[in-house]
């Protein structure tokens, strides 16, 4: 850096660098970082909205297993990354936010969109300071950093006033190279005692069944796991954050668990691994209402092991073997400690377990069939996922927003090697997600072809995140889930009430014009054999293409609360 370019932007620009930054979210704030960020080569994505920001910058984490950052104005536009950032607090993705704030001299002077953001951010981040010296830039990067990535991963905030952007740092000779951006940053195994008694207690079990969370991608452990699980012959299921943990073609793979396996689910008829389970294994997994059906599907009188780098995860809700680490290192020293063990009950038990996983898996297939192959018009979901799926390779990245868009990926699509991603916003499944996951990731991964499942309601959240995706040139497929209500709030409010709110209906949208509207390309699907061949094109276009798909508003996912519920057939 040279003399003239000791800024406070300048700065803190080669500060990111070396952390290796390599993509800003932000808008136009602050001005004087964007500025400089380009002779650092950092380049900047400018979101339409701060929340959409955020979100980009959850998904470009967990694709690249690099610490995002995203900025913000003080004031108003502070605000809107706190849904953002909550998501990814939840999720354990490591986020560093820098929010910019009034100048110095007027700090509690009622100055222009002054709020206190030490309060604002309390409850969506691990770590929240604010740097007003331009000579302690490096050193509340690198504690930002280092917070967001250590530990159990996660948002930390970074306040900076806007008037030290400016000031003139003084001169060092020294240069820093600690470079803190990937995660997790450090990692620690669990105490290698309880590593043994865990081993010994899945060897010896009758029935044992591994559930992996979401953590084992922050640790970037599937290839760990499903090593375990082939060389140690034990069943592994996941929850919807964990899915493509493990190859769900692989034998000894069960699919997803929890609050949907009722009918036309793959995993019905695989309840019994479940609940007749006598070790469970879980890993990196918070064991949530969704993820254990309100906390009904796992069996009381099972022996819980629980591997995750947060100790208040383990027994929260489970009383369980403590392997308090990190997924990939405890994974690995179980796996060392299993040869050690007689595996012979294992290798026994496989066959007959093959078995039952895969048909248990057809079973579940042929339940959704109908539906599946359906030509009826409006659409089904399911006739969309089958087409999809078709086309999906290892290299692909799908994303969904939350609610029924989550779970129609979640168990109609598959899995085809370990890491392969599907992100969806599980952490506390926000509408609205979709589209910035879509752009965030193809950010992470230019060359993956990236999908985007959406919900109409959760879609005009972020249409104009659409021009976002022209401008910055990032060539993404969404479909949109054209239906015309609110499906899970509507057919949650007739199941428990028998009626429901207005306001879960809308008047129709021509989401394909607002595409076109936006520079992209738009294309309306009325009937079930034009989707199939306007995903082929659109997966082959060089702009973003939006499917909007009329589909049937009565068609709803097996959610075992609704489980073909008298209320529903309307």
């Amino acid at each position: 850096m040279s003399k003239g370019n000791r800024s406070g932007a300048h700065v803190m620009a080669q500060a990111l660098k070396r952390h290796g930054v390599e993509v800003i979210f932000g808008q136009a704030i602050p001005a004087a970082l964007f500025l400089a960020a380009p002779h650092y080569g950092i380049r900047q994505i400018g979101y339409r909205t701060e929340n959409a920001g955020a979100v980009m910058a959850d998904a470009y984490a967990r694709i690249s297993h690099k610490v995002a950052v995203v900025t913000a104005q003080n004031g108003p536009a502070a605000t809107l990354l706190v849904a953002g950032l909550a998501e990814a607090y939840k999720a354990s993705i490591p986020i560093v936010a820098i929010v910019q704030d009034v100048a110095r001299p007027f700090a509690d002077k009622n100055a222009f969109q002054e709020l206190d953001h030490l309060d604002l951010f309390k409850g969506v981040a691990k770590w929240i300071k604010r740097v007003a010296d331009v000579n302690r830039i490096d050193d509340y990067i690198d504690m930002a950093f280092t917070a967001a990535a250590s530990g159990r991963p996660g948002p930390a905030v970074l306040i900076a006033p806007i008037d030290m952007f400016v000031d003139t740092a003084e001169s060092r000779t020294e240069g820093r190279m600690a470079s803190l951006g990937t995660f997790p940053l450090d990692r620690s195994g669990p105490d290698p005692d309880r590593i043994a008694e865990a081993a010994k207690l899945l060897a010896s079990a009758e029935r044992p069944l591994i559930i992996a969370g979401g953590g084992v991608h922050v640790s970037d452990a599937a290839d760990e796991l499903a090593a375990l699980q082939e060389r140690f012959s034990i069943p592994v299921a996941t929850t919807v954050m964990g899915k493509g943990a493990v190859e769900e073609g692989h034998p000894l793979s069960v699919g997803i668990v929890g609050y949907f396996m009722a009918t036309r689910s793959r995993t019905k008829h695989l309840r019994a691994l479940v609940t007749e389970a006598d070790v469970i294994m879980l890993i990196g997994n918070r064991t949530n209402q969704n993820g254990t059906d309100s906390w009904s599907l796992f069996p009381k009188g099972a022996k819980y092991i629980h591997l995750d780098v947060d100790g208040q995860e383990i027994g929260r809700n489970y009383e369980a073997l403590r392997l308090v680490g990190d997924a990939k290192l405890g994974i690995k020293a179980l796996s060392a400690a299993l040869d050690a063990e007689d595996g012979a009950k294992r290798k026994a038990a496989r066959p007959a377990l093959e078995k039952t996983i895969a048909e248990g898996l057809a079973k579940g297939r042929q339940d959704a069939a109908a539906v599946e192959t359906s030509n009826a018009s409006p659409l089904r979901p399911e006739r969309l996922m089958r087409d999809l799926d078709s086309l999906l390779t290892p290299n692909h990245i799908v994303v969904s927003d939350a609610s029924y868009s989550s779970i129609w990926i979640g168990n109609h699509l598959t899995a085809r090697k370990p890491g392969m991603r599907f992100l969806t916003p599980r952490g506390l499944a926000g509408l609205g997600w979709g589209l910035p996951y879509a752009l965030g990731a193809k950010c992470a991964r230019p060359d993956a072809p990236v999908f985007a499942l959406v919900g109409d309601g959760g879609f005009a959240h972020v249409w104009s995140e659409l021009e976002t995706a022209r401008r910055m040139g990032l060539n993404v497929v969404v479909a949109v889930l054209n239906n015309s209500i609110l499906g899970y709030e509507k057919h949650a409010e007739k199941v428990i009430f028998n009626e429901y709110s207005d306001a879960c209906d809308f008047t129709p949208v021509d989401h394909a014009a607002i595409a076109r509207g936006a520079g992209c390309a738009g294309v309306r699907i009325e009937k079930a054999e034009d989707f199939l061949p306007a995903l082929k094109a659109a997966f082959a276009a060089n702009t973003t293409t939006v499917l909007d798909v009329l589909t049937d508003e009565r068609a709803y996912p097996p959610i075992t609360m609704f489980n073909d519920n008298s209320a529903l057939n309307y």
